[in-house]
């Protein structure tokens, strides 16, 4: 059995299994459904900053079946994803609720500030 610590640092072995098996959906794609989708994915990883493996695959996971959808219906690329990617990533992105890299910050940010100004909240 693996540590919990260790699987925190590292991944479960079924987030890996099922990271490399949606990784190798996208690489299926046809063009120019897998360039689209590979410059999706690398945003999501900078943008969507989840710590939560569990939501990080199952967006990237979604997202593929996105693709794939498109792809069988030879929907253009811009009718998926609209004028504006960015917009298009960003709301898609943020329906997946898990823990963020940025929310320890904030809870660290609104200490100081309660420190500071004399303050102390409970929750």
């Amino acid at each position: 059995m693996i540590p919990k610590w260790m699987d925190t640092l590292v991944g479960s072995l079924e987030q890996k299994k099922q990271y490399r098996a949606d990784t190798a959906r996208l690489e299926a794609l046809p063009e120019p459904y897998r360039a689209a989708a590979k410059a999706f994915q690398r945003y999501f990883t900078y943008w969507a900053g989840f710590t939560d493996g569990d939501t990080l695959v199952q967006l990237l996971s979604d997202h593929v079946d996105l693709w794939e959808r498109a792809a069988v219906d030879d929907t253009p690329v811009r009718d998926v994803v609209g004028d504006d990617p960015v917009e298009f990533a960003e709301t898609f992105a943020r329906s997946y609720a898990g823990k963020e890299w940025i929310d320890k910050e904030r809870a660290r940010l609104i200490a100081a500030v309660d420190v500071a100004s004399g303050e102390q909240r409970h929750g």
